[in-house]
């Protein structure tokens, strides 16, 4: 009896410590440096929600709205500021830990393992940027789903594939991948257990849950009455017409789709040697069915890299190493049971913790920095109350974040002295939310892929979209912040550049009045 009572009080001290070591890690990354144009997107998103501004139908956007309006609801509660802002991040990073964890003990690998492995994986998942990214969002969200299909496989417990399917649900609906890919890998992995091994109802739970996902985005799009056309021609066809580009133009050389995944493939290796033992034994059930977690996880390994490399990102998935260091763990123990085998996956879960932690956490190497002096942050209150304790610096700047914040100070300024209609083209989309400004750019952000070129068969649509939000708005002057030319070359999309008033008004600040534009 004390046994259990014991086991029980260390289970529920491990959920504690895992939770609260995701939650601390990702809030400290999320206060060190930022990179504009991916730290402040989802921060200027969800301020649009809350002033009643929705994705697809009133700004263009190629990534999922669930961000927007998770981030919204934590807006709602706690105030627009960089408090809440990181807390949903962070969140997030708690939320995959203690599924993972949950995962290792369904598995039956001791506890202190599986402590080990998931705190291990709140150190790497959402501290490579610490606040909300889309590209976080879906390949955790995806994690997760692939985490329950084991547990579902494992245990023939059929109602996880529920689960499974909800979370893959809300990977899609923050990024198309690695989710759609994912989706059908796993249809085909419940086909050949349906024929092959068990008739069950799997494959039923997982249509019902992805179902139930869906609808409830398109209940949020009926209710904020955002077109479904938008939606389609946004987030589906237009990425879907970049995206046929950046397959043709994969480079999959050694150096990119082996080097920098070398410690995923060695950790995946153990799992490799599962399958020769397997191989040795006689084809039961259980081992049946073993063979087909081994291949879903394999599979889903190569699906997460695939599109690690169609992204063209820094890379964000080194957290799948403890996870698959984890599963591993499960295989070497069920099959060889030697505590050499374990002392090795030790060893590498604690190499690569500190590897991964060093350059992504400390130096933050997802973000751009290059040999940052992280002393030289500057706490941002200086530029809004509501963004106090985040460390400003960012790669730009990093001599002199000082300077950069006086600039902004400056343009902050003289916005806000504007009392015309005006929007703000910028990397710093926290600017709207600080200005207080509520009419917005008919773009969720403007980097090169979300912007359609003028060849792209959307550019038209887009155009379209921009000027009649313009219009809609009755916007007299865009204000260009950031200091970054590309952004002129989105004015062509409403036409003469000779009818604007171009006026450079700082180092990062440039006014265009367009009173005699016709749009």
């Amino acid at each position: 009896m004390n046994k259990i009572i014991t086991k029980n009080y260390l289970l529920k001290l491990s959920f504690f410590l895992i939770a609260i070591n995701a939650l601390c890690i990702s809030t400290y990354s999320g206060y060190k440096g930022i990179l504009p144009i991916d730290s402040f997107l989802i921060f200027n998103s969800g301020y649009n929600v809350i002033n009643n501004i929705h994705p697809f139908k009133d700004y263009w956007s190629i990534t999922g709205p669930l961000l927007d309006y998770l981030q919204a609801l934590f807006f709602v509660v706690m105030g627009v500021n960089w408090h809440a802002y990181v807390l949903h991040a962070s969140l997030i990073n708690v939320i995959l830990s203690l599924t993972v964890f949950y995962l290792f003990i369904n598995l039956n690998i001791k506890l202190i393992y599986s402590l080990l492995y998931s705190i291990s994986i709140g150190v790497l998942a959402y501290t490579s940027i610490g606040t909300p990214f889309v590209d976080h969002h879906a390949a955790i969200f995806s994690t997760i789903s692939v985490s329950f299909a084991i547990i579902a496989l494992n245990s023939n417990r059929e109602k996880f594939w529920f689960v499974s399917a909800i979370f893959l649900t809300f990977s899609f609906f923050s990024k198309q991948i690695p989710s759609v890919y994912l989706f059908f890998f796993l249809f085909f992995i419940l086909l050949i257990k349906l024929i092959f091994i068990k008739k069950d109802k799997s494959i039923i739970y997982f249509i019902i849950g992805s179902t139930t996902g869906t609808a409830i985005f398109l209940t949020i799009f009926l209710f904020f009455q955002i077109p479904l056309k938008e939606f389609l021609i946004q987030y589906i066809y237009y990425p879907n017409s970049i995206g046929e580009n950046r397959t043709k133009n994969l480079n999959l050389n050694f150096k990119n789709s082996i080097m920098q995944f070398k410690f995923i493939y060695i950790a995946l290796l153990p799992m490799v040697t599962g399958l020769l033992a397997l191989k040795k034994k006689e084809i039961k059930l259980n081992n049946k069915i073993d063979l087909l977690v081994l291949f879903m996880i394999s599979g889903s390994i190569f699906i997460f890299i695939y599109t690690q490399l169609l992204t063209k990102n820094q890379v964000l998935i080194f957290f799948l190493i403890p996870w698959i260091l984890g599963l591993s763990h499960y295989y070497l123990s069920k099959y060889y049971n030697k505590k050499f085998n374990i002392y090795i996956l030790m060893f590498l879960l604690i190499i690569t913790t500190i590897k991964y932690h060093i350059r992504f956490n400390e130096e933050k190497k997802f973000m751009d920095f290059i040999k940052t002096d992280f002393k030289r942050s500057i706490n941002a209150k200086i530029l809004d109350e509501r963004l106090n304790g985040l460390n400003w610096i960012t790669p730009k700047y990093s001599k002199n974040p000082m300077y950069e914040l006086n600039l902004l100070k400056q343009t902050k300024k003289i916005i806000r002295q504007d009392q015309e209609n005006k929007i703000i083209i910028t990397d710093y989309l926290i600017l709207p939310a600080i200005i207080g400004n509520t009419k917005y750019a008919p773009n969720k952000w403007f980097d090169e892929q979300s912007v359609p070129k003028k060849r792209n068969i959307y550019f038209n649509n887009y155009k379209i979209f921009f000027n009649d939000n313009l219009k809609k708005q009755e916007i007299k002057n865009i204000y260009i912040v950031g200091g970054d030319k590309k952004y002129i070359s989105f004015l062509k999309i409403f036409g003469d550049r000779k009818c604007t008033n171009y006026k450079k008004l700082n180092e990062i600040t440039i006014k265009l009045s367009i009173k005699k534009c016709k749009i």
